[in-house]
Formats: C-alpha cells, structure tokens, sequence
C-alpha cells in the first residue's frame, strides 16, 4: 500500500502508516493525529481476535480487513462460498427426489444439478452485486457528487459474504431447525454486506441498508425470472 492509502479503525481518518520501526527492532504503534489513538489496534491482535470481532460486525475490524491488509482472496472466497450454496440446493434438490431406479445411479455420477445450481448462484450473487454497486453509483456518484470506487466497494462485498460458509455445516448437521438456521444465515451475511458498505462509504446505516435491500431485490428477480423462462438450463437439463 501506497502513502495515506491506510485508515485509522477509530475516526476513518486517512494515515501514511501503521506502525513505526525504531532502531534495534522496536516497533511502535503509530498515533492517529485526529482522535489521539492508535491507527490499527489490530495489528498486534491474533488473527482469531479478528475474525471474531468481524463476525460480531464490529467496524474497526472490518476497517482493519478492508483498508489496512492486503487481504487479495475475494475471488477465491467468492468461488468457495458459492460451491458451498450450489451444494445447499443441490442436497434440498435431492433430498426430495428418492428414487430406488438403477438408472439413476448413471445421471448422479454426472451431477449436472450441482453444476447448474452454481451457476444459478453465481447469476444471483452477481445480480445483488450488480444492484447494490449500481444503487450506490446512482445515489453517492450522481445524486451527492461523491466518489464511489467500485472494485473496492465489490471486494467488501465479496469478502462479507463469508458467513455462507456456514451452509455446509448447517446441512451437515440436519435437524428440525435447519430452515431457521438457514434464514438466520443469510440475515448474517446481509447484516455483513451492510457493515462492509458502511465501512467503504463511511456513510448511514440508511443508505447500507438501502442498497442490500436493492441488491436483494435484485437477486430474488433472477432468481424467479430463472425458474419461469421455458428455456432455462435447468428444464434442459432434467428434461429427457
């Protein structure tokens, strides 16, 4: 990272560093000149003190994540994430569909389903992306004349999105309460998504909210548009 490209995780001020390293290895953190604190706690943590503050939604760790790491596996999190929600449909697919035919056993070893669930996922993942940065494009670049940098508001919303590795063990472990756990879920990666927002922007909780719900808005009307048009891949695929 470049001079001034780090954050202080308290007030959001820019700063050219986090720490200073004086003569014989000494290391001191560097005191932000606006609120008098350190600029990143964070650095002297463990990385668990992180991750559980992040999921607690806290907005110094996610500042710490987004402005003062060089933290580069979004697209890798994102590919993972979404095998881990086509592997959520595709077990609820078949869990509904028992069949005892042999034949079966020929199209299973293949499994288009799991295949085509990604690729439905990742539609509506890049329909509520596509919403979301359009929103705040339209609303924070236009309307207000601010600046809206759209690949780093998409890696916070990609990174945020963590909380869907939480699908695997949710159907793993299947119990009575898996359709609340599932909704509970997906209420925490949206709460993420918001937090994330707000962090980049440094704005409301309003307009956060605002724009997930237009994201989200979004991805439901791929998602219905998908199962309605009488060409989607998925009747090519289980129609014989």
């Amino acid at each position: 990272m470049g001079k001034d490209d780090f954050r202080c995780i308290e007030c959001n001020e820019k700063a050219a560093e986090l720490h200073r390293d004086y003569s014989n290895g000494i290391l001191k953190t560097t005191i932000c000149g606006s609120c008098q604190k350190p600029v990143d706690k964070y650095i002297e943590y463990d990385p668990v003190i992180i991750l559980i503050d992040a999921i607690l939604c806290k907005t110094q760790a996610f500042r710490h994540i987004l402005f003062n790491t060089s933290l580069n596996i979004h697209w890798k999190l994102c590919v993972f994430c979404l095998l881990c929600e086509a592997y959520l449909r595709w077990s609820l697919l078949h869990g509904s569909e028992q069949s005892s035919d042999p034949a079966d056993i020929i199209r299973y070893t293949k499994e288009w389903d799991f295949y085509n669930m990604f690729g439905l996922a990742a539609l509506e993942l890049s329909a509520f992306c596509g919403g979301v940065l359009w929103f705040l494009w339209v609303v924070v670049g236009r309307l207000q004349g601010g600046t809206v940098e759209l690949s780093l508001l998409l890696r916070a919303l990609l990174l945020s999105c963590y909380g869907k590795v939480l699908l695997i063990p949710a159907v793993i472990w299947e119990h009575d309460y898996s359709p609340l756990c599932l909704g509970l879920i997906k209420l925490f990666v949206l709460t993420s998504n918001s937090q994330a927002i707000r962090v980049i922007l440094n704005s409301s909780r309003r307009l956060s909210l605002m724009a997930v719900c237009l994201g989200l808005l979004s991805e439901n009307c791929v998602a219905q548009a998908c199962k309605k048009l009488p060409w989607s891949i998925q009747d090519m695929l289980t129609s014989e």
